[in-house]
């Protein structure tokens, strides 16, 4: 059959290397060093994309200097230590026939004392925007300091086999402050023309062209952010870019979205159209002679990506949390099967969400990632001894257990006591703006069907039945269940809500799987500070109600500030005139409104017709424990989709 997208793999030559397709695993911060070197978990994680069958890897960025360390996960920087390290790295990539740079940076203002325990150098001595820390303008010879920084730092790329590295000019970073009028307000040669503003980066790349020679890629990472008054027009950018080009400096370009100055829209969620950065490739494509020009920013699938590339629009394609979710995208889409793929959810959770908090990264869906060393990538070994497998419960957990256990060989039943497969992540995927959680349950329900997994909906088991069926192995993915009584964890000397016995009540789940239908009056009780209770109050706001979310929370949807999408949520809920009383108890139910109580203040009174609880749940672990049988997910602990899934998979690779 032939390839249904030939654009996106069409072989592209690069200065001395030829890419065998358009797809890139574009730089992004996996933060999984162990003492600043790159290790085994590095290793496993780009050598697995690069088996997927990408085109070009772009290993996640070096902090070219000692003021340029950002997470505590940066490698080492100023020492040869490195190479040694990452030269297993980029054999192992080019052993599997990918090309592979190294991107190199250094944030300028904004960078962090938590980790380099350094100023921050800069153009002209501006604030951060990560925290409320200044920054010290740099005198010419702490300019030329920098400046030979990243010539090591790209002197190192190339001894460690990189076939070349990619410069972070990007969402207000040291090159682009350089750049900006706002960012740069030298009176001297590095400042005040354009061409001056242009010094720092050409004298970067002409320096390291001599020192590399022309057998090496030289690129460059840009982003747009409309939305910042002060960032640069796309106009501007065109010129910066241009200007570039025709000095042929760089060979590729890479445009992404976002920056620094609000923190969104770098790492696009759910609210965020897809191909959101297509249109800022393009414009660069039209101003550029040389060089090639990168699409990034939520481009997520095979088709979306041979679009742009078929378009003109760009001449390959990032496609990184596509390729942290399933990192035999390119594979998958060369075989024409573009339908295997697992979808990412732009959820941000375990990706974005874990190097927000400093650790290494990972994925919701797809828990091999950074565990490839461990797991032997994303694929799985044969079963020695194939055997029966019942799993009980057809929420996440049990659909991960079931599909791995099937892929491994062994004969799988799957029963559900109710009528879809999903459990509560179904009900999430019906929230305004996520569903890409349907897609993903969708996928499931492709590979049980390819897999030959026996489905059985509507089957609610005891321990007897369980027992009757047959199996070798009895896997509990029973789930969990709210628990009816309103507990909040600000006043623990009640087990349950006073007043919750009166009625007009409803679960978060009840309301969105329609069994309960709230008044037009709802206050959502927002115990958990995430997705749960925002997406509850978010959809009865678009359905029409008049919404007061009450939280213990300092902020609607708190907990997943590490997602990037709470600003976006909380001000769509602005929009639709929802209340939000933060760092509020509600103290007592009346049946038609409450008392709540904001911390440290008086007790107020709110009218409403319905109270709406978001919760966290109580696990559903009779059966299991009737059985003795290996529980997983939400059946052992009420906890998010990430762990079920994790241990889904997990148990089954056991099997």
């Amino acid at each position: 059959m032939s390839n249904p997208f030939p654009a996106l793999f069409q072989p592209l030559q690069l200065r001395h290397k030829t890419l065998r397709n358009r797809i890139v695993f574009g730089s992004h911060t996996a933060n999984m060093s162990v003492d600043g070197l790159p290790g085994e978990r590095h290793r496993g994680y780009y050598e697995e994309r690069a088996r997927g069958g990408v085109g070009m890897i772009v290993v996640e960025p070096v902090p070219v200097h000692r003021t340029a360390v950002l997470t505590r996960g940066n490698f080492r920087h100023s020492t040869d230590e490195i190479i040694p390290h990452f030269r297993k790295i980029t054999d192992a990539v080019h052993g599997h026939g990918a090309v592979i740079c190294h991107q190199l940076y250094h944030v300028g203002q904004h960078g962090d004392f938590d980790n380099s325990y350094q100023p921050n150098w800069s153009p002209s001595g501006l604030p951060s925007f990560h925290d409320s820390d200044g920054s010290h303008a740099m005198i010419e010879v702490e300019i030329e300091e920098i400046i030979e920084s990243f010539v090591q730092a790209a002197r190192r790329a190339k001894e460690a086999g990189f076939d070349g590295i990619e410069l972070f000019a990007a969402y207000n970073a040291i090159i682009d402050q350089f750049w900006l009028p706002f960012n740069n307000r030298r009176d001297d040669k590095w400042g005040g023309s354009f061409e001056n503003r242009m010094r720092f980066s050409r004298t970067i790349m002409e320096r390291i062209r001599r020192m590399a020679g022309d057998d090496f890629i030289i690129g460059l990472a840009v982003n747009m952010d409309p939305t910042s008054p002060v960032s640069q027009t796309i106009e501007q950018l065109q010129d910066i870019i241009a200007w570039h080009d025709e000095r042929q400096l760089m060979d590729y370009v890479t445009c992404g979205t976002g920056s620094y100055f609000n923190g969104t829209g770098i790492i696009p969620n759910v609210f965020y159209a897809d191909k959101l950065g297509v249109p800022h490739a393009e414009a660069l494509k039209q101003v550029v002679k040389h060089a090639k020009v990168q699409c990034e920013a939520h481009v997520r699938t095979p088709e979306n990506a041979n679009y742009v590339v078929a378009s003109g629009q760009a001449d390959m394609v990032s496609i990184v949390r596509g390729q942290i979710a399933d990192p035999h995208l390119a594979n998958k889409a060369k075989e024409g099967r573009p339908e295997d793929v697992r979808p990412c959810l732009s959820c941000n959770q375990m990706c974005w969400g874990r190097r927000y908090r400093d650790y290494w990264i990972s994925c919701l869906i797809n828990p091999s990632a950074g565990r490839e060393f461990e797991w032997g990538g994303d694929r799985f070994t044969p079963a020695e001894k194939p055997r029966k497998v019942l799993v009980v419960g057809g929420g996440v957990a049990g659909l991960e257990a079931a599909r791995v256990a099937a892929e491994r060989g062994h004969q799988v039943t799957l029963a559900e006591a109710s009528d879809k497969l999903g459990g509560q992540f179904r009900l999430a995927g019906l929230t305004p703006r996520r569903h890409q959680i349907i897609d993903y349950l969708d996928w499931f329900e492709r590979q049980l069907t390819r897999l030959q997994v026996k489905v059985l909906l509507n089957t609610p088991l005891d321990a007897e039945e369980v027992q009757d069926m047959g199996a070798d192995v009895v896997i509990v993915a029973t789930g969990s269940l709210p628990d009816g009584k309103g507990f909040q964890r600000a006043m623990p000397e009640h087990d349950a809500l006073p007043g919750i016995e009166r009625g007009n009540v409803a679960s978060a789940e009840d309301v969105m799987a329609r069994i309960a239908r709230p008044g037009r009056r709802v206050i959502v009780l927002d115990e958990t500070a995430n997705w749960k209770g925002a997406g509850v109050a978010l959809t009865l706001a678009e359905g029409g109600h008049e919404v007061t979310v009450v939280t213990p929370a300092p902020a609607v949807m708190t907990e997943m500030a590490r997602t990037n999408a709470d600003i976006q949520l909380r001000s769509r809920l602005r929009e639709l005139g929802v209340i939000m009383r933060t760092e509020t108890i509600l103290r007592e139910w009346y049946g038609n409104g409450a008392a709540i109580q904001p911390f440290g203040g008086s007790t107020e009174h709110i009218a409403a017709d319905t109270l709406v609880v978001a919760a966290t749940n109580v696990s559903e672990h009779a059966l299991g424990d009737e059985l003795g049988a290996p529980m997983i997910g939400d059946a052992i602990a009420a906890r998010n989709a990430a762990m079920a899934i994790y241990e889904g998979r997990k148990l089954a690779m056991g099997l």
